[in-house]
């Protein structure tokens, strides 16, 4: 089946969640963040309660709130894609049947983690959330942290399914990818801000980023250069936001796109724990790596 070749737009970021002081939702905050990332970062869709929005220690109950505000705020003019991934293959549906619900315009599922299931428990997993959901899925491959890599030849079987259309791709392994490019109409997204361009080089479409908080503007237009073919210029953009692409994942990403927020005047708020709030020196290094990109935080 032919897919429509970027189904979630070029640029997505996976937008952090909000909390307030106390650390409860922060919803005013997350529709004015979500707003300030479609209008001025340039973003086609924002991926809520990802990894970087916290999702492992937000419950249930506030994935939903927060996706509908989220919805809200900004789904007239940019897609919702909603993280619904879990080592549960039955909790994932539910997950993804509330998200369809709320009115999320596509599914980021990720690759089980901890129980390690095989390739055939894999493609089970998947293909099970694609026939109980109608939303077009993002799969997440992701194996340093999921423990279970996506095998080239289970990513393609699953993508015999007609609603399974991307890959978020933070694998590490081009040569994997360009196995699955060559035999699938899947549209492959980079899970890693600075390996872009080496995957648009290989028939990538965009980015799922977490730096793009901040270096949205650099990452769209090194897309759209690359796309009109002026290479040059796609280069460029990747080398001037290569000192936050990276910089970003010297802590965990989440901890520091919130310190930077925080630090500019944008909705962040804490990080829930076992994260911890970045500190002075933490933030000083961040403001370092922005300013090599030519960002002011």
């Amino acid at each position: 089946m032919t897919h429509d070749p970027r189904p979630f737009g070029r640029l997505l970021t996976a937008m952090v969640t909000p909390f307030t002081p106390d650390g409860s939702l922060d919803l005013e905050g997350a529709a004015r963040l979500a707003a300030h990332l479609v209008d001025e970062q340039r973003n086609d869709a924002l991926v809520v309660s990802g990894t970087t929005g916290e999702s492992p220690t937000t419950t249930d109950a506030e994935k939903d709130t927060l996706l509908r505000v989220v919805v809200d705020a900004v789904g007239d003019r940019a897609k919702v894609v909603a993280g619904v991934g879990t080592n549960n293959t039955a909790h994932t549906i539910e997950l993804a049947n509330a998200a369809e619900k709320a009115g999320a315009h596509g599914l980021l599922v990720v690759t089980p983690y901890y129980n390690k299931p095989p390739q055939a428990g894999v493609e089970r997993h998947f293909r099970t959330v694609a026939d109980a959901s109608g939303l077009p899925i993002m799969v997440y491959d992701i194996p340093h942290r999921a423990g279970t890599a996506i095998a080239t030849e289970t990513m393609c079987r699953i993508a015999e399914h007609e609603r399974i259309v991307a890959v978020k791709d933070a694998k590490g392994d081009l040569i994997a990818t360009s196995w699955v490019l060559s035999r699938t109409d899947l549209a492959y997204y980079s899970g890693d801000d600075a390996a872009t361009l080496p995957l648009l080089s290989i028939g990538g479409v965009g980015l799922v980023g977490t730096s793009t908080h901040f270096t949205g503007v650099l990452a769209k237009e090194m897309i759209e250069a690359y796309e009109r073919g002026d290479t040059a210029t796609a280069l460029t953009r990747h080398r001037q936001a290569l000192p936050l692409f990276t910089g970003i994942f010297r802590s965990p990403g989440t901890m520091l796109v919130k310190a930077g927020l925080n630090a500019s005047g944008l909705p962040a708020g804490p990080v829930r724990s076992p994260l911890v709030d970045a500190g002075a020196d933490e933030l000083n290094q961040l403001r370092k790596d922005a300013a090599a990109a030519g960002i002011v935080l």
